[in-house]
């Protein structure tokens, strides 16, 4: 059995968290932007540190696990 959680949350995670994709913090006119397709290197900051902190809770606080048999 080979353990995929880490591999999903992280995968998962990268793609929610891409600056510009979905989201953007901070915008370039507001706050908060949703598909600008746009980035910064205030929100590629912002968008790394979100991504170590939910992938540091998910994968050593909660232990997300996902066992597949082969």
């Amino acid at each position: 059995m080979s353990d995929w959680g880490p591999v999903f949350v992280a995968v998962v995670l990268f793609i929610l968290l891409t600056p510009g994709l979905l989201l953007q913090i901070p915008g370039h006119n507001k706050l908060v932007e949703f598909g600008s397709f746009r980035t910064s290197a205030a929100s590629i900051l912002v968008h790394s540190l979100l991504y170590f902190l939910l992938i540091s809770l998910f994968l050593l606080a909660i232990g997300v696990h996902l066992y597949v048999d082969s």
